[in-house]
């Protein structure tokens, strides 16, 4: 989507729809009420009292086209009450952005225009827009899309604020990847179109990008992650990306992603129910957050050297599939004993974090649609936040507050350490019924060393069943604005 901004008066905008923020306290006083009630001769003050128009966030009022104005329709959607905050504004553009169901060309009367509203409100104009079409025909087939945007703000555009736009929808491009990566079906998103997504990202950001076959794999020594491969058709893929900034040395900030990249789990030999399958095209987001943070990372530039870490791979059912009570060695040489060929994303998860260890990060962030069980404790919108490091945890969690992510933090509970302990191997790789994200937690926390790391359980918000909020349903791209938030903090 193309975005602009504009000075124009909102009568001179000649956009398919006009839409304008009003806040829900402000509505006697505020100056495009006042001046849209004046071109209706009177009629929109009695069209909020008939209509019952509250300014809730969110909420909508779609107005006939008052003489005076060149938009073909015109709609109010509400700010809430209170200060207008970012995320507001965020919110704001994903509402004006769909309810342009037929595409067309929309103008947004910007609710407010400091750099970084400006940037929130292109993030929600150019997320709201999004829609997975690549394998609808004939008459399912969109015939048009929201191919533009203006913002129109008053006074003179200035250099920073265009740059604002310009980042806003660059971050907005990272979100919508995500969500096609994670919505497309998974005979076509396997572990090497994964690799390849990543490579062609990479490409166009100038970012290092290494990707290790089968071969390359087995000499480094990443049984856990070949031992998940085992039962697949397809080939596993390991993805290192590698973004420097320019000038960067000894004291530049590093910090290593890591994301979870099971394109397809179909539970192994402890197979899911048909139902629990359905969606396990989406166990690859974390991954997909990596490639996708690393890409709009290189591309604001931020003052950061940041890793991407993927290991992919499916989960399958073939003839070689690992099984319970099976053992096998990590890439740091701890031996693991398999309990539940359905907690494989943990296994996979080890090696990668292991490998990124080594790198010697100032921090480790892990992204993984981990364990149910942190659905259950958190619902369907909320991602766990596990952290070795109480200051680390603050910060993350402090990003995403700033850009509205809903994150919980949650105890890497030393009491359940013991249900990891086997007979017979230095670990079991899950525990028993009860507090089964900590466990996971806990078992990748064996393989972090002393680096300061925080894993992020997204099993909840990164699909989801029906819109929500800002996201769609679907794939959503959840994570990506509290990563890219935490880089900027660090430079």
């Amino acid at each position: 989507m193309k975005i602009s901004l504009s000075s124009q008066a909102l009568a001179a905008a000649t956009s398919d729809l006009v839409a304008i923020g009003v806040k829900g306290d402000q509505l006697k006083v505020d100056p495009n009420v006042a001046r849209i009630d004046v071109l209706t001769s009177g009629s929109l003050k009695r069209l909020l009292a008939d209509e019952s128009f509250k300014g809730e966030l969110g909420e909508t009022l779609t107005l006939t086209t008052p003489a005076g104005m060149k938009c073909k329709r015109l709609v109010l959607i509400g700010l809430g009450k209170g200060e207008i905050t970012d995320v507001d504004t965020r919110f704001f553009g994903v509402r004006a952005s769909q309810l342009m169901t037929r595409g067309g060309s929309l103008a947004v009367s910007a609710p407010a225009t400091t750099s970084t509203a400006l940037r929130a409100l292109a993030e929600g104009l150019a997320t709201g827009a999004y829609k997975y079409t690549p394998y609808l025909t004939g008459d399912r087939k969109p015939k048009r899309i929201l191919e533009t945007a203006e913002i129109l703000a008053t006074g003179k555009t200035s250099a920073d604020a265009k740059a604002a736009i310009n980042s806003g929808v660059m971050v907005a491009e990272s979100i919508n990847l995500v969500r096609d990566w994670v919505n497309c079906p998974p005979n076509d998103m396997n572990p090497t179109a994964l690799a390849n997504a990543a490579k062609k990202v990479s490409s166009a950001a100038g970012i290092q990008c290494t990707v290790l076959d089968k071969k390359a794999i087995e000499k480094k020594k990443m049984d856990l992650l070949l031992a998940v491969a085992r039962g697949s058709g397809q080939d596993p893929r390991f993805i290192h990306m590698v973004y420097k900034p320019k000038g960067a040395n000894k004291k530049t900030k590093k910090v290593v992603f890591v994301g979870k990249g099971l394109t397809f789990d179909s539970g192994g030999l402890c197979i899911k129910p048909a139902k629990g399958m359905l969606d396990m095209k989406c166990d690859m987001a974390g991954g997909a957050l990596t490639i996708a943070t690393v890409f709009a990372a290189a591309r604001l530039k931020v003052p950061v050297e940041v890793h991407g870490i993927v290991p992919a791979t499916e989960n399958m059912t073939g003839d070689d599939a690992y099984r319970p009570g099976d053992v096998f060695k990590s890439y740091d040489g701890k031996t693991v004993e398999i309990i539940n060929t359905d907690a494989e994303g943990r296994l996979i998860l080890a090696d990668a974090l292991a490998y990124a260890r080594d790198l010697q990060p100032d921090y480790l962030v892990d992204h993984a649609t981990l364990t149910g069980a942190c659905m259950v404790a958190l619902g369907a919108w909320t991602a766990g936040l596990f952290s070795n490091d109480d200051a680390l945890a603050q910060k993350y969690a402090g990003a995403a507050e700033q850009v509205g992510e809903s994150y919980w933090r949650l105890p890497l509970n030393d009491d359940l350490r013991d249900a990891l302990k086997s007979d017979i191997a230095d670990l079991k790789h899950m525990g028993e019924g009860f507090g089964g994200s900590i466990t996971a937690a806990l078992f990748l926390r064996e393989f972090v060393g002393k680096t300061k790391w925080v894993h992020l359980d997204i099993a909840g918000p990164a699909y989801s069943e029906r819109s929500h909020g800002i996201y769609p349903k679907g794939g959503t791209g959840f994570g990506v604005l509290t990563a890219l938030r935490f880089l900027e903090t660090l430079g």
